[in-house]
């Protein structure tokens, strides 16, 4: 399983690509990576991995790019740029089957439209969508989609962005009847803008038996584990992706704080330790990134641009799994039997 990397992607560049790549290596032998960028950039940071990482080293190779997408940049002058850049390069590599997945931490704009340029969209899909995993109660996820790729979305496209996040569930999670929601603000027939009440009409007016669509849901339902599926418009679910990953940070920081109070509070997170350290694993932001690019005819997956090393890994390890198991392949097919 080869994944080819925009290392220049992010706002870390290498610092944290190189390293997050060779932590996804590391966790597992079968994965291998090319990391594209200016290889007098790229080399000095491949050197400077510890030995404990040297195994994974060996399964990282180097092709030069030239130029980087900057975050300033138009996504329609990246489609007139020549492909020189390190993102250009990487999904060239998906393109043309040197690559299984994709990662970048770049300009999510410019990602999606080179994406769609060259690797083009699944049969019968209009528009991509851009999903990740939230985390829910009793060890469970939902599935949140559109996360920023489109604004201001018709319902035929929310209903078909439903659609996918069922198949996504039913594939990844092995899920048999995926339960489908709308994101609105009121769970009442009637609720909510014109929009979101087109696309109720039209999810109720064709029901599927590959998921069980429950109709509206109000933010709290996310976490709830009572659906598996979110779905709304990309503006809405960018705004509400990212207020999550601030709550929780910030949860974390004030469990920290409250417990460091007193010597009498210390001593109680002395004896709470184990609880308290998958307390704060679960609420940590970084093992859930890495957002997928729904419809598109190959696997691509955009990292949180601020991310970690070990964030980076995640995101990388998130696009071996859909790679491996053939996630727009198959979604396309569910799609069709559906």
């Amino acid at each position: 399983m080869r994944i080819a990397v925009d290392a220049m992607g992010g706002d870390f560049g290498p610092r944290t690509t190189v390293r997050g790549v060779a932590q996804a290596l590391a966790a597992n032998a079968e994965y291998s990576a090319t990391l594209f960028g200016p290889s007098d950039v790229l080399y000095p940071f491949l050197e400077a991995l510890p030995a404990s990482l040297r195994d994974a080293r060996e399964r990282m190779s180097l092709v030069h790019a030239e130029h980087v997408v900057g975050d300033d940049v138009r996504p329609s002058r990246v489609l007139r740029a020549p492909d020189t850049s390190s993102m250009h390069q990487c999904l060239l590599a998906l393109s043309d089957g040197r690559a299984q997945a994709c990662v970048s931490g770049g300009h999510t704009g410019a990602l999606m439209a080179l994406a769609r340029h060259y690797i083009g969209m699944s049969a019968g899909l209009e528009r991509p969508a851009i999903s990740a995993a939230i985390p829910s109660e009793r060890d469970g996820r939902c599935y949140m989609l559109d996360l920023g790729a489109n604004v201001d979305s018709p319902p035929r496209n929310l209903a078909q962005f439903a659609r996918m996040g069922a198949a996504m569930a039913s594939i990844v999670d092995g899920l048999a009847c995926p339960r489908v929601a709308l994101l609105n603000v009121g769970v009442e027939p009637g609720r909510g803008e014109r929009r979101v009440r087109d696309v109720d009409a039209l999810l109720r007016s064709s029901p599927s038996s590959g998921f069980d669509y429950v109709g509206f849901v109000e933010g709290d339902a996310i976490f709830s584990g009572k659906v598996d599926v979110v779905v709304c418009d990309g503006a809405v679910g960018n705004v509400v992706l990212k207020s999550s990953e601030g709550l929780a940070r910030m949860l974390g920081q004030r469990l920290q704080q409250t417990f460091e109070h007193s010597w009498r509070t210390r001593l109680v997170s002395l004896l709470a330790r184990p609880a308290l350290s998958r307390f704060r694993e679960e609420l940590d932001p970084v093992r859930y990134n890495g957002a997928s690019f729904l419809g598109l005819a190959g696997t691509v997956v955009k990292s949180h641009g601020g991310a970690d090393a070990r964030g980076f890994s995640f995101a990388v390890r998130r696009a071996a799994l859909e790679a491996s198991q053939r996630l727009p392949e198959r979604l396309s097919e569910w799609l069709v039997g559906e």
